[in-house]
């Protein structure tokens, strides 16, 4: 019994310290150090890239918010529920092409568009009626800035060319010009616009 005892100590005990160690190793300095890391290397995106008016926070540079009010760009549109832009739901509508709750909210999109802008006439840009897959996202193509630009640029009675230097200054061009489409911070914009109204 003295041998079995003394076997399974000899066993068990160089296991459990190993255990114990690589706990705390892994489980515990290693994401330590990395947050420490972070916070001192890349600050601002380790805080979850937030954007502050004033000082207080009004949002992330990396989720969308929704936005109506015709002095603002829109955003993409949103599948999340029960609120668009949750980020505790990100996903998106799993609706195919053919799906007629789809073609509904696609057409509903566009007749907002149209209603909120009588006099354009432009082709509507697709990120502007159909959501991403994430149903979060922070930015719209360039060409969705350019199509909202009469229309915010009338309620906020400034001359469109500019709302469309704006967009020029604040447009993200693709990572050396390959990886990525040219694209707006929708928030930054319209965080922007307010501050040119002040």
């Amino acid at each position: 019994m003295n041998s079995v005892t003394h076997s399974f100590t000899h066993t068990l005990r160089p296991a459990f310290m190993l255990f114990c160690s690589l706990s705390i190793l892994v489980g515990v300095l290693y994401p330590v150090a990395l947050t420490g890391v972070g916070k001192i290397a890349f600050a601002d995106k380790a805080e979850g890239s937030l954007i502050r008016k004033e000082g207080k926070i009004v949002g992330s540079s990396l989720i969308g918010q929704a936005f109506s009010s015709p002095q603002y760009f829109w955003g993409r549109p949103s599948a999340t529920g029960p609120m668009p832009n949750n980020p505790l739901a990100s996903s998106g509508s799993n609706f195919g092409p053919s799906n007629q709750a789809q073609t509904d909210a696609v057409k509903a999109r566009i007749d907002a568009l149209k209603a909120a802008d009588l006099a354009n006439t432009a082709k509507i840009p697709v990120d502007l009626v159909t959501a991403s897959a994430s149903g979060l996202d922070p930015d719209i193509s360039l060409a969705a800035a350019y199509y909202q630009a009469s229309r915010v640029a009338h309620a906020r009675q400034i001359g469109i060319d500019q709302v469309r230097k704006l967009i020029d200054e604040l447009a993200e061009h693709p990572v050396i010009g390959l990886f990525g489409e040219a694209r707006v911070n929708v928030l930054a914009l319209n965080l922007a616009l307010d501050k040119k109204k002040k």
